[in-house]
């Protein structure tokens, strides 16, 4: 082939290659796989999200004071018949309140149990026929799972974000200075007027009750668990009120002297002092007396009222529990078996 031939044959090819006159420019390099996976992840993401806006948004509720006071907080719809949840802080005491639909329909609505140990409250809204969200199961939650929080934040109705569960088993104090175990810590942007609303996940299922934020942080919201809810719910309906396990005690976390702790081969520096003991409760019927230290329940060592607390919640049902206690300087065994309140 001579020189112009293959000269000619180049600018042919170069020809043949450009765009026609008109015609837009074709990329000659086709999408990266890893481009067009992470579209196609997005694009899921976002199917995920709104499905989940679109099947529970309409079970959620802004919640305000009959009385006229607005943006208390959220709510979602439990059942038909209109039982819904919320926090037991947006309830704050009141017990006739307005609940507002995703339609803009306003219900009268009132208080069925209010439960301020674990931040949550039963309302019933006077209606019927209404979608309600189910609840899912919260153990089974995983660090990095996607959530989305859907509310009335700053009264702006049914709002949705996302993000992912942070952690999970976390512990934090109600307004009356209990402890909540297994709270759910998250991503998914709040504002005050969230508080009530439910934590969703990819599936629809409500598996938190949003209840907190931390002022002047970032991506730090908690949930209380559709574990608990689920509880806290059926006590509220069955009973009006949350039963709890109780020792008839009051009591206070002391320092354990280290004469003792060596002495009972105890392997802990604190103890729980009694300090109060029920006329005829679980505790005064087991033998229990003010000045008292219990060193061990049920086998595991008990370094503060929150400790008894976690127990007993663990039991749910009334059980014998074992305690060692030491009295005078002498150690102790002895048999409570926790009641039910109420």
């Amino acid at each position: 082939m001579t020189r112009t031939s293959s000269v000619r044959a180049f600018l042919q090819r170069l020809a043949d290659e450009a765009p026609s006159s008109g015609a837009p420019a074709q990329n000659p390099s086709p999408i990266p796989p890893t481009a067009a996976a992470d579209a196609e992840l997005l694009d899921a993401y976002s199917r995920a999200v709104i499905g989940v806006a679109q099947r529970v948004g309409p079970t959620v509720v802004s919640l305000s004071g009959r009385d006229g006071s607005h943006g208390m907080g959220s709510g979602f719809l439990l059942t038909p018949d209109g039982y819904l949840l919320t926090n037991s802080h947006v309830v704050r005491g009141r017990s006739q309140l307005t609940a507002t639909t995703q339609d803009g329909d306003a219900l009268p609505a009132d208080v069925v149990g209010d439960d301020p140990p674990t931040d949550l409250a039963v309302v019933r809204a006077v209606a019927g026929g209404l979608p309600y969200a189910e609840l899912g199961n919260s153990d089974r939650l995983q660090v990095g799972q996607l959530v989305i929080a859907m509310g009335s934040p700053l009264g702006f109705q049914s709002t949705v974000s996302t993000g992912v569960v942070s952690a999970v088993g976390r512990a934090m104090r109600s307004e009356q200075g209990r402890l909540i175990e297994n709270i759910v810590q998250h991503t998914a942007p709040l504002n005050p007027g969230n508080s009530g609303g439910p934590l969703v996940d990819s599936r629809g299922q409500v598996v938190g009750v949003n209840t907190a934020i931390i002022a002047l942080a970032q991506g730090l919201g908690f949930a209380i668990p559709s574990a608990t809810a689920q509880w806290v719910v059926s006590e509220l309906l069955s009973h009006g009120k949350v039963r709890r396990l109780w020792l008839g005690i009051s009591g206070t976390a002391v320092p354990l002297p280290r004469a003792v702790a060596r002495r009972f081969d105890l392997f802990t520096d604190a103890a729980v002092e009694v300090v109060s003991v029920s006329a005829g409760g679980p505790a005064e019927q087991a033998g229990l007396q003010v000045g008292d230290l219990i060193m061990l329940a049920g086998g595991r060592i008990v370094t503060g009222v929150d400790d008894l607390h976690r127990l007993l919640a663990g039991l749910r049902v009334p059980s014998a529990m074992p305690l060692s206690v030491v009295r005078a300087r002498r150690l102790i065994e002895l048999t409570v078996e926790p009641s039910l309140s109420g």
